[in-house]
Formats: structure tokens, sequence, C-alpha cells
């Protein structure tokens, strides 16, 4: 069965005045997830040669119609169009289902999206000083959570995503009250190399401030490995590292009540700052 159109051989599509430039990688993978309501559907893919190792990852359909045609187990071939423009955007189209689910298929690694009302598990991290941090303790405060790693060479994927939360811990502190109220965690998932010592001047050239403890109320830190998979699934973070060392990833942003609950949750990086500090904002003060 095929879903969308017809399609030929990898290319770069052609461009015009109101269409973004694509460069087009084949994918083979295993549905394990599907999204109606926002045109999304998760993938255990293959290796796409050119582009990123076998992983499991969500990707926005180019043809969100599409979705209801989709089930966890189908196995698929489709395109996917890598956006050649600056905001690096990663579309599927052209999807071919080559074997149809079966009834009992279960993914070998079920990741977990956070739904309003969620309670968060109690994760144990270090900081960017060593200590030893937990989420439960940011219990009567919001907490917006994101990953990152600061090796990360993409600047619209990590760098990105602390770039806009250095703009709202500015705006934050505009406020000291809300600031009082508020917190911002930035995990990262490669405990090998983001050490206490790296995650301090990461964070510190992201932040830019003449406060007295920067890190008052903005804290960077990493879990052990034996918690980063159950983080990164609980948070819908998928991670593949490749021999080289390099990490081919998602991001996941979490804004989490004051009750240790969630309240909204952000794929990818197309949420903006001003939407994200009004949530946070009412979360912190139900105003």
């Amino acid at each position: 069965m095929t879903v969308g159109g017809c399609h030929s051989g990898s290319h770069v599509a052609p461009s015009s005045s109101a269409s973004p430039v694509y460069k087009v990688y084949k994918v083979r993978g295993k549905v394990v997830a599907v999204n109606p309501s926002n045109g999304e559907v998760t993938l255990d893919s293959e290796k796409i040669p050119g582009f990123m190792e076998a992983m499991v990852m969500p990707y926005k359909l180019k043809d969100p119609s599409i979705a209801s045609e989709l089930h966890p187990g189908d196995v698929i071939t489709a395109d996917v169009l890598v956006s050649q423009g600056e905001d690096a955007g990663v579309l599927l189209d052209n999807i071919d289902v080559v074997a149809q689910g079966k009834p009992d298929y279960r993914p070998t690694a079920i990741y977990h999206v956070p739904a309003p009302g969620d309670v968060v598990p109690d994760f144990t991290l270090r900081n960017q000083d060593g200590q030893s941090i937990h989420l439960h303790q940011y219990r009567g405060r919001a907490l917006l959570i994101t990953f990152i790693y600061t090796r990360c060479p993409l600047p619209n994927f990590c760098p990105l995503v602390t770039h806009n939360f250095a703009l709202i811990e500015k705006r934050l502190r505009q406020e000291p009250a809300l600031l009082a109220k508020t917190e911002l965690l930035s995990i990262s998932f490669d405990p090998e190399h983001d050490t206490p010592a790296r995650l301090r001047a990461y964070g510190e050239d992201y932040m830019n401030t003449s406060a007295r403890d920067p890190f008052a109320y903005w804290n960077f830190a990493v879990p052990q490995k034996s918690t980063l998979d159950a983080m990164a699934k609980y948070f819908d973070v998928g991670i593949t590292t490749a021999p080289d060392g390099a990490i081919t990833h998602t991001l996941s942003t979490t804004l989490i009540g004051r009750d240790g609950k969630v309240i909204r949750f952000y794929p990818g990086n197309d949420w903006s700052v001003d939407q994200v500090f009004s949530d946070v904002k009412q979360a912190a003060t139900g105003a």
C-alpha cells in the first residue's frame, strides 16, 4: 500500500520562491506510534546513509491527513525531507507500507509522551557543581526541563534550545517575584563527556549574566547512564550514539507544575520564547 505520491531517487528537491529546498534521504522502518492530532509518526528506523544511525524518533508528516492510514507495527519505506533552510525541518513523505502491522505487535522500547496531569518520576541527576539533585526537590515551583548535549554541532538543535532558555531566564530575572517561583533545568544525555565542569562552562557561555549566582534558578545536570534510558523514554527523547561518539537525537521540552505534574510538552524546536514564557508564568503564579 502506498501512502502519498510517486517519487524518484535521492535528490535535492527543486525550489521556488514559495517552497523550501529539501535534501531527500530514503528510510525504512517500523511504525512505533501514530499521533493524528499533530500529524506525527514515531518510527523505529534502519540506518539512513548519509544522515543518521538507526534510531527511534518522531517525524512530522508532510501530509498530516495520512496519519490515520498508518498503524503501529507497519513496516514502511519513505522519503525523509531535510530542509536546507534555516529552520532545519525534517518531514516524512511518499510513504509506502510494505508490511502490515500485526495486532499483537509490541515495540521493543516504549516511549512515553508527557501529557498534562502525568506525575513526573523523581529522577536523580548531578549538576554543574557536582551536587546531586532530584526532580521532586523542585515541587512548589514551576519547572521547565529540556534535553541537550554540549557537543551538539547543529545550530538549530541544542544551541537553539539553550539560547531560547537563556532568553526565558533573562525575562524571568526582570520579574524577581516570578523568578523565585520558577526553575529551569537543562539535562544532558551525554554522561561520558558532560562533566560538571563542562556543564558549568557551557551554561556560562549562554547565561551572560552578572548575577552573583547565575545557576541559582537554572541548573545544567546529567543523569547516570543507568538513569538516562528511563528518563529518555519518559520524556520522549530519542537518542542514538554513533561509533565515532556523535549523538543523533530528538528534542524534548516539558513544563512541570508546582505539584510535580506535567502541564505541557513541547516536542521539537517549533515553540517560541513568548509562548513558553507565558506558560511558565501561568504555571508559577496561576495567573
